[in-house]
């Protein structure tokens, strides 16, 4: 056990610890904190009956129900990434003295690993996991230490910490919601692209921004940050950057500045003085420009620990992350792709951008408050025919209309399965239909995982 480690299981016993919200993060955590002697609780709204009694046969309190945050008297409190810390009930409690952490918070201060993390609006799933397999890759040649892969991605990481040592490696996708109250120190960290998201939690566009750059708040001049030089609030951020800066460019040459871009056909590293090639577009796998960008800036952020026959390596054999443009099956001529991870405007711009012909797009679902006026032209341009579901599908079928879009090539219905039959029905032999919403899930799905997935049990029926 290392000393950080010692020293947290010397502060967290006999501590009185509430886990808030019972989501995968917080009971992954369970274990190890009555392990090191945690007097725990775990509150959450949903009254889960089998969870609470799992709970209570590990010897953890359960207070269930609209009331979870009542009378909370714990003085050390893990809060869920989807829990603002102002609720009027943790602030109070943060005011009388308790501590507000989580499960990442607490992974990432204790890992004796180096940090890798990836956060951004769009591609930092894909991003993420091609850091993770070009480490990996490159471990197994040289006999090193293990790759973890974990946070926002699906895996917390803080049940592993005791068997992770110096010579492993952590890559971490980090939420705006992780980041928002986080102070981390992250060796190498990348921010992919910074658009309008989650406007429906956090309070204006300033505080997801702020949130954003807490990714490299605590970094020194050894670290390093990759940017993308196409995106104008994330290049903004270099200006406050304490490591090295490296720009990622998918538009144009940057020689005058460390960076990654693509010239021509071809992927080239500058480190400021020397140009090295990378790879070509051809030996990246999955389709799209931004599949390019998300190379790119993984490639930046394992130059020089990683060699570029691995990253090629990487590229001619990685066939994508599920739910990210993932072709499902083609049934009687037409071709479906699950791409249910575009809970945004720009996810789905990318998504259809990916493809030179026109296709045939379910779009629509739960409203985050974001600006959905940006798919008129990307859907005039990229689809033959739109059908349009869930809370914001009549709204975008509005937006189309005022668009002058074809009113015989688009429909609205409410459920999911109506738009799936919909979209079906006006797909012919050779066309393409994916499932791109440009928004989240919760209006009739748990996340976006569960409507992919239920997405291609439909077209695996057909």
């Amino acid at each position: 056990m290392n000393k950080k480690i010692k020293e947290f299981s010397d502060y967290i016993k006999g501590k009185k610890v509430a886990l808030i919200g019972a989501g995968v993060s917080n009971m992954a955590a369970v274990d190890l904190l009555l392990s090191m002697g945690a007097v725990l609780s775990v509150r959450d709204k949903q009254n889960d009956e089998a969870k609470a009694q799992m709970l209570l046969e590990k010897g953890a309190k359960v207070f269930f129900g609209e009331d979870y945050l009542d009378g909370i008297y714990e003085e050390v409190l893990f809060k869920s990434p989807g829990i603002r810390p102002d609720v009027p009930e943790i602030a109070s409690a943060c005011a009388r003295g308790a501590v507000l952490t989580s499960e990442m918070e607490v992974f990432l201060a204790l890992c004796p690993a180096k940090i890798y993390a990836v956060t951004g609006s769009d591609g930092k799933t894909t991003t993420t996991t091609l850091v993770s397999k070009m480490l990996e890759a490159e471990y197994k040649k040289n006999g090193k230490g293990k790759v973890y892969l974990g946070g926002n991605i699906g895996t917390p990481l803080l049940p592993y910490i005791l068997e992770m040592t110096e010579d492993d490696a952590a890559v971490v996708e980090l939420s705006s919601f992780q980041l928002f109250s986080m102070s981390a120190h992250i060796h190498s960290a990348i921010v992919t692209n910074i658009t309008p998201n989650h406007l429906n939690w956090h309070v204006d566009m300033d505080e997801y921004i702020e949130a954003k750059a807490k990714i490299f708040e605590k970094q020194t001049e050894k670290d390093r940050l990759v940017l993308n030089a196409e995106n104008d609030i994330t290049l903004s951020l270099s200006e406050r950057a304490k490591g090295s800066v490296t720009l990622f460019s998918s538009k144009k040459a940057l020689t005058e500045t460390r960076s990654i871009y693509l010239d021509g056909e071809q992927i080239i590293y500058f480190d400021g003085s020397e140009k090295t090639p990378v790879m070509t577009r051809s030996d990246i796998k999955i389709p799209g420009i931004h599949n390019v960008e998300n190379y790119m800036a993984a490639c930046a952020c394992v130059f020089g620990e990683v060699s570029v026959d691995t990253m090629k390596e990487v590229a001619r054999t990685f066939g994508g992350v599920a739910h990210r443009i993932e072709l499902v099956a083609e049934k009687n001529g037409v071709k479906y792709y699950n791409s249910s991870i575009d809970t945004s405007p720009t996810r789905t711009a990318a998504a259809l951008r990916a493809f030179s012909e026109k296709l045939v797009v379910i779009v629509g679902g739960y409203d985050k408050h974001i600006p959905l006026e940006p798919l008129a032209p990307l859907l005039s341009e990229h689809a033959k025919f739109i059908s349009a579901t869930g809370d914001t599908g009549e709204k975008i079928m509005n937006i189309m209309l005022d668009s002058d879009y074809p009113c015989d090539k688009i429909v609205y219905t409410k459920d999911f399965d109506g738009a799936f039959a919909a979209a079906v029905k006006a797909a012919q032999c050779g066309d393409t239909v994916i499932l791109s919403p440009a928004c989240a899930s919760f209006d009739a799905f748990k996340n976006f995982e569960k409507r992919g997935e239920y997405f291609k049990e439909l077209v695996n029926a057909l």
